[in-house]
C-alpha cells in the first residue's frame, strides 16, 4: 500500500503493502528504472546514511571481537541488518522514541548513543549503560516483541498530550509470533497511536526459519488484520530503506495511525556468539545474501553519481578505525563496582534473609581490607 492518507473505506484492499518489495537499487547498486513509490532521499543525505552505516558496520565488528576477548558476555551482531537501522534512525525526530532490541546497537549508535555506553550492559553491568529519557531510547529489550506495547502506550500518552512524538519500534521475524506483538499492533491501531513497527525479517528467529514462523504472503500483511497500513521494502537497498521509513514516520505524526514497515534482510552472522548457525543453514545461502551487501551497494551506487570517491572512503574509513580503538579502550578499562549492589534494588524494604546475605558480604569485604 503507498502510505498516503485515504477516505475511509471498508475494503481491505486499501491497507495491503505493495505485491514486490520496494527497491530502488539492485544487488549492484544500480538505480532501477521502476517508477518510485515513494520519493527518494537526496544524494547528500545518502552520504550521511553511508556513514552511518560505515561507522556501524565497525562497531558491529569491534563488538563481535570483544566477545572473543571476553570483554562482552554475548552479542548479537547485525551485520547486513544495517541499512534498517540507519534508516530508521535517519527518519526519526529528535523529540521521537527508538524502541530497540538486543539487535539494534547500529540503531543507537546513529541516534547518538556513545558506543561503550550501549555495550555496558551486555558487558555484565546492571543497568541500562545509557540514560534512556536523554537519547529518548528506550533500554535495549531481550524478551522478544515486550518493548512494542511500551511503544504502543507512549506513542498513545504523547499523542493524547498533543505532542508530535512518534514512536519507532523495531523487531524481529520471530516476535511477530509472540501475543506481545498482536497485543501492542491492536491496541495502537484501535487508538490511532503514532507508532512505526519495523520488522526486520532476517529470515530466522534463532534456528527457525520463516517458513515456521508463518505461512502468510509477508509479514507486513498481517496489517491488515489490523486494519493498519502495511509495506515491504528490500532491507538491503538502503535508498529504499530510508524512502520507506521517511514515508512511514511522516505518515504516522500526521495523525493517520500506526504502520507496519517489514524489511526483507539476512543475518549474516549467527544469532550471537553463542550460536552455531553452520547447523541449520549452509553457507550458499550466506553467500547469496553477501552478493546483496547493503553497504557495497549504496557505496556503488554514490561512487557511480560521484559523490564519494577512494579519498572519501579512505578518510571514513581512518574514522571508523579510531572509533573502534575508542570503543577497545573504553571496554578494556575496568569500571568501578561494588559488591553491594548485589543486594540494592532487589525489595524496596530488603527481607530478613536479604539483610543477613548483605551483612556476610560487608564482613568479608572488611576481612580482606584488614588482610590487605
Amino acid at each position: 500500500m503507498t502510505l498516503v492518507e485515504r477516505a475511509p473505506t471498508q475494503e481491505y484492499r486499501q491497507y495491503l503493502p505493495a505485491d514486490t518489495v520496494v527497491q530502488y537499487l539492485s544487488p549492484a547498486g544500480e538505480s532501477m528504472s521502476s517508477e518510485a513509490r515513494y520519493p527518494r532521499p537526496d544524494d547528500a543525505r545518502l552520504v550521511d546514511m553511508y556513514r552511518n552505516m560505515v561507522l556501524g558496520r565497525r562497531f558491529d565488528q569491534q563488538a563481535t571481537a570483544l566477545t572473543k576477548q571476553g570483554r562482552l558476555a554475548v552479542y548479537p551482531s547485525s551485520r547486513g541488518q544495517e541499512a534498517c537501522q540507519v534508516a530508521a534512525a535517519m527518519s526519526m525526530q529528535p523529540s521521537d522514541w527508538m524502541f530497540p532490541t538486543y539487535r539494534d546497537s547500529v540503531a543507537l549508535a546513529t541516534r547518538g548513543v556513545k558506543p561503550v555506553q550501549i555495550l555496558s550492559m551486555l558487558a555484565g553491568d546492571w543497568h541500562c549503560g545509557y540514560d534512556p529519557a536523554a537519547h529518548r531510547s528506550a533500554p535495549q529489550c531481550t524478551p522478544l516483541a515486550t518493548q512494542l506495547l511500551h511503544a504502543a502506550g507512549l506513542a498513545y500518552g504523547e499523542s493524547r498530550k498533543g505532542n508530535p512524538t512518534i514512536a519507532v519500534a523495531f523487531c524481529g521475524d520471530g516476535a511477530t509470533s509472540e501475543g506481545d506483538f498482536h497485543e501492542a499492533l491492536n491496541f495502537a491501531a484501535v487508538f490511532k497511536a503514532p507508532v512505526v513497527f519495523l520488522v526486520q525479517n532476517n529470515g530466522f528467529a534463532i534456528s527457525v526459519p520463516l517458513a515456521r514462523q508463518t505461512v502468510a504472503p509477508s509479514l507486513a500483511h498481517k496489517g491488515i488484520g489490523y486494519g493498519i497500513g502495511s509495506e515491504q521494502v528490500d532491507g538491503n537497498d538502503p535508498v529504499a530503506m530510508l524512502a520507506v521509513m521517511d514515508e512511514a514516520a511522516r505518515f504516522v505524526r500526521a495523525g493517520n495511525g500506526p504502520v507496519i514497515v517489514e524489511a526483507h534482510t539476512y543475518r549474516i552472522d549467527a544469532h550471537t556468539n553463542a550460536d552455531d548457525a553452520t547447523r541449520y543453514r549452509d553457507a550458499a545461502e550466506v553467500e547469496q545474501w553477501l552478493q546483496r551487501d547493503p553497504l557495497l551497494r549504496l557505496e556503488a551506487y554514490l561512487r557511480g553519481k560521484g559523490m564519494i570517491d577512494d579519498g572519501y572512503v579512505a578518510d571514513l574509513t581512518a574514522e571508523a578505525e579510531a572509533q573502534a580503538a575508542a570503543l577497545r579502550d573504553g571496554m578494556n578499562a575496568d569500571r568501578p563496582t561494588d559488591p553491594l549492589d548485589l543486594f540494592r534494588h532487589v525489595f524496596a524494604e530488603p527481607t530478613p534473609q536479604l539483610r543477613e546475605q548483605q551483612a556476610q558480604v560487608q564482613a568479608e569485604l572488611a576481612a580482606e581490607i584488614e588482610e590487605n
